[in-house]
């Protein structure tokens, strides 16, 4: 066997139906119990432990005990990204489920990724930073310029301390599965979203397991403002 990092591995934990829906399920950035990723992939529960014990080995997903109850969620947002990746792939060579419906729209136009915003409007935010040049983007590397920091403190009042994280880059392009071009991830991404449901603008649907982002009429404006035209 050639050495280096072992992608079969990590593929035969992504590969298996199961463990797939358990893993789309915790997209939304949502700890979840065993149970709950059991009736999200359509196990029993006592499978679905199985299947994340070798999820939590292979180090795609991380426990958090709370009380009598256990928690899992994503390891970090690069499997968030690697998924998002596999799901972009798969809508381009056609392998899609069946089932639509109702939410299909509204996913596509905006959607949690991990903690960032994704779909139609998150691209269209990173288009907007970049185009503005408030950020510099070359192919996958994104960087924060100085014009971009004031603009963030201004309008968001995101400083850049809020944005260090040992372990974690400011700013990350994400494939987007549904427009198949980038989004914003990393701390700034995650911040974004963060000050967008702070200040109302948005907020995740209320409907378990849902990954949509609605916006509120006011949030939509503001949003268009910022976003929408390419003028400060």
């Amino acid at each position: 066997m050639k050495s280096g990092p072992d992608i079969a591995m990590v593929a035969s934990l992504v590969g298996d139906p199961a463990r797939a829906n358990m893993l789309t399920a915790l997209m939304n950035g949502r700890a979840l119990t065993a149970s709950e990723l059991a009736q999200e992939a359509g196990i029993t529960p006592q499978t679905a432990s199985s299947h994340l014990a070798k999820l939590e080995a292979g180090g795609l997903v991380e426990p958090e005990k709370q009380g009598r109850h256990r928690y899992y969620r994503l390891t970090d947002d690069d499997v968030a990204g690697v998924l998002e990746g596999l799901a972009g792939l798969a809508a381009r060579t056609g392998h899609m489920r069946v089932r639509t419906g109702p939410k299909d729209p509204a996913l596509r136009r905006a959607r949690i990724c991990y903690d960032h915003l994704a779909g139609d409007l998150g691209v269209q935010m990173l288009d907007s930073l970049r185009d503005r040049r408030l950020v510099k983007q070359k192919k996958q590397e994104i960087e924060l310029t100085a014009e971009g920091e004031r603009f963030l403190a201004k309008h968001l009042q995101i400083s850049p301390e809020m944005l260090a994280h040992p372990r974690r880059p400011v700013c990350k392009a994400c494939l987007d599965w549904s427009e198949r071009r980038h989004h914003l991830a990393g701390t700034l991404g995650a911040a974004m979203m963060q000050r967008f449901a702070e200040l109302k603008w948005a907020a995740r649907d209320a409907t378990p397991g849902s990954r949509v982002v609605n916006f509120t009429r006011a949030g939509e404006k503001q949003f268009a403002a910022l976003f929408g035209n390419g003028q400060d």
